[in-house]
């Protein structure tokens, strides 16, 4: 019978220096959070872990909507900060449409190492999420409680733009309802 010995390279056997093991430690670590993620619950406005291509890359939610049960409003972040380069370039892509199937769960550092930015590499041109554009649409309402749309107006990749305009468009209606 041969018995075969697993070694490690490089040192001596025996224990561990520090350094071997604050690696292996955070391999761990890595391992465990791709095996049991931390549940995402939708409405926390916590950082989330999504699929893009064989990477995970961290994503901000957008505030109030994030409890589609389909689709989300997603904002991809660099693992070190909202204004951190990937690679050679800063991407802001603005906001997208993720679908609820690629979170793997609620954002943790021991996902850096599978991103883009690990890697070295830039986000892709096509990071398989459409843009959540929004629009502000004036409609219309019969007595009977239907309606139809009078204006539509946008689209907006930023839902901050839209409420500027819907207020403005508030504010006048709210003038010409009080001069009549």
């Amino acid at each position: 019978m041969i018995r075969r010995m697993f070694r490690r390279c490089g040192n001596a056997p025996g224990a561990l220096a520090p350094e071997e093991q604050a690696v292996l430690g955070a391999f761990r670590a890595m391992l465990a959070a791709v095996r049991a993620p931390d549940p995402w619950t939708p409405g926390l406005a916590q950082d989330i872990a999504v699929r893009v291509g064989p990477f995970v890359e961290r994503a901000h939610p957008r505030p109030g909507d994030d409890h589609g049960p389909d689709v989300i409003a997603v904002a991809l972040q660099h693992p070190g900060g909202s204004y951190a380069l990937y690679n050679d370039r800063y991407r802001k892509l603005g906001w997208l449409h993720c679908e609820t199937d690629k979170i793997l769960g609620a954002w943790k550092p021991a996902y850096e190492p599978l991103t883009h930015a690990a890697a070295g590499l830039d986000l892709p041109d096509d990071v398989g999420m459409a843009p959540a554009n929004y629009g502000v649409h004036v409609e219309a309402r019969r007595s009977d409680g239907t309606g139809y749309t009078l204006l539509r107006i946008g689209p907006y990749n930023q839902t901050w733009l839209a409420s500027c305009d819907a207020d403005r468009l508030n504010t006048e209606l709210a003038g010409k309802a009080d001069r009549d």
